[in-house]
């Protein structure tokens, strides 16, 4: 704007209430100015759009997006008019840099990064749930504000899909900035909220990464390297937490459908965060909780160890006590060394009992190590915590049993016998069949409580409780009770 075009402006009221101050910044369609409400003294930023050509429209359009949204994460509109030269949004005014400024001074460490990404996620989930597809999430549009936490305003809504909308937007053309624009929309496919998700991811992995996943040296080429599909995060970036890694490459799913939700992917990065080693600047608040999470597992192996060892005899006195220490420790040091003993304690016992049963809790038990070898955490919490269905289903059957050889098993060497006569004597158990199912459905059920929060992890703690020991009070009740806090711990922290 020239200077003496700017000298009027300064000089006059906009809607009758807002002066403007000093140019915030111009693009071009139009300008934003720092502005002083008259009415209430606050100061706004004054955005002003040319009402020619398709810019007068988007502008109207944006105004209408942000009239509808009201999330910490997305800059608030407060209000919108025009004149027969331009259209007027005035927003909450908020001192800070924009991503893309933030990325360009090396600012941003791995944990400002991803809580950043989160914050947009969570700002978008509350577009989406009102229908608005924002269509131009990139570096430039994300604010970062001057602030000793985090905290982030998504900007721009000009380009926003609204729900009953015609589009301004001609046939073949693609809005947005190509390098965050997602496959589909390229394959001429309309913008739905995983192409918003793509963007995010797209721009995560660059924070992470210190590099553009496609960026290169023609449009065309960018294009085709869109087409491609992003190289894995951990190509570049294998220190990462593997949340965080399986995180943004879910993000960058060349199939929108196989993408997760705005609100799904920021609970995916804010659980991954926890764990997070910071490339730039290493936080050493960090340490203590990375010992906790540690420890949770060790004391659901522990736990298992010598609880099996104590119910079923065998072992001598003393002996489950330090197996309990000894497998507690393998899992603290080494989680995959303390899974394979934690899962071997028993296999003695059963042996000594029936060659059976030791032959079918053997196969189970190597079936769920190889399950879990990549991840021997997720193998530690099947199996020492709740998952006490069906295998430690036995060590219920046998817990303060004078004389377990009654069950029928002694000398059994036939594996489909062994597991006939178990689940019989379940049968004839109805509490403790009851305690079985109790505890198989809170396994089953921890992916998804993982993803919606503490309460729910705290909520499915207290129902394991209750459906295991107020239906047989004379169960043990000190190993319950230490795996299903171990269990919420893992499930929390992880």
């Amino acid at each position: 704007m020239e200077n003496a075009a700017a000298a009027s402006l300064q000089a006059e009221l906009v809607l009758g209430r807002y002066r403007p101050l000093r140019p915030l910044g111009t693009g071009g369609t139009g300008s934003v100015w720092l502005a002083r409400d008259e009415q209430n003294g606050l100061d706004v930023a004054l955005k002003i759009v040319a009402r020619e050509g398709k810019a007068g429209a988007r502008a109207e359009r944006e105004a209408e997006a942000a009239a509808r949204l009201r999330h910490p994460s997305c800059q608030r509109a407060y209000g919108f008019g025009r004149d027969s030269q331009h259209v007027y949004i005035a927003y909450e005014y908020t001192p800070g840099r924009t991503f893309r400024e933030a990325l360009r001074s090396d600012e941003l460490d791995d944990a400002t990064a991803i809580e950043a990404a989160v914050q947009m996620l969570e700002g978008l989930a509350h577009a989406h749930a009102r229908g608005i597809v924002h269509r131009d999430v990139k570096p430039s549009n994300v604010l970062l504000a001057d602030s000793d936490r985090v905290s982030v305003r998504l900007l721009d809504f000009g380009l926003a899909r609204l729900p009953q909308a015609e589009t301004l937007t001609a046939a073949g053309d693609v809005p947005g900035t190509l390098a965050y624009i997602s496959p589909e929309r390229l394959g001429g496919e309309a913008a739905t909220p995983a192409a918003d998700v793509w963007a995010v991811g797209v721009l995560l992995w660059e924070a992470l990464a210190g590099r553009h996943p496609f960026w290169q040296s023609s449009l065309l080429e960018t294009a085709r390297a869109i087409e491609g599909g992003a190289p894995p995060l951990a190509s570049v970036r294998s220190d990462l937490p593997r949340r965080v890694l399986t995180a943004v490459d879910r993000a960058l799913d060349l199939d929108p459908a196989r993408r997760p939700s705005a609100a799904a992917l920021a609970q995916a990065l804010q659980v991954g965060s926890r764990r997070r080693r910071r490339h730039r600047r290493r936080d050493r608040t960090l340490i203590p909780l990375a010992a906790v999470a540690r420890l949770a597992p060790a004391l659901l192996a522990s736990a298992f160890a010598g609880w099996t060892a104590f119910a079923i005899p065998f072992y001598p006195a003393g002996w489950p006590i330090g197996l309990a220490v000894l497998t507690g420790a393998a899992a603290f040091a080494r989680p995959r060394i303390g899974l394979m003993l934690a899962l071997a304690v028993p296999v003695l016992p059963l042996g000594n009992l029936a060659l059976g049963a030791a032959l079918l809790y053997s196969t189970v038990a190597a079936a769920l190590l190889v399950l879990s070898w990549r991840e021997p955490e997720s193998g530690l919490l099947a199996a020492l915590g709740p998952l006490l269905a069906p295998l430690s289903a036995l060590g219920l059957l046998l817990d303060g049993a004078a004389a377990p050889h009654d069950l029928g098993l002694a000398g059994s060497r036939s594996v489909t016998a062994t597991a006939s006569v178990l689940w019989h004597a379940l049968l004839s158990h109805p509490t403790l069949f009851v305690e079985t199912l109790a505890l198989a459905g809170a396994a089953a059920l921890l992916p998804f409580v993982r993803r919606r929060g503490l309460w729910a992890i705290a909520g499915l703690g207290a129902g394991m409780l209750a459906a295991t020991l107020l239906p047989e009070p004379g169960v043990a009740a000190i190993p319950l009770v230490v795996s299903v806090w171990a269990t919420c711990a893992v499930v929390a922290l992880r």
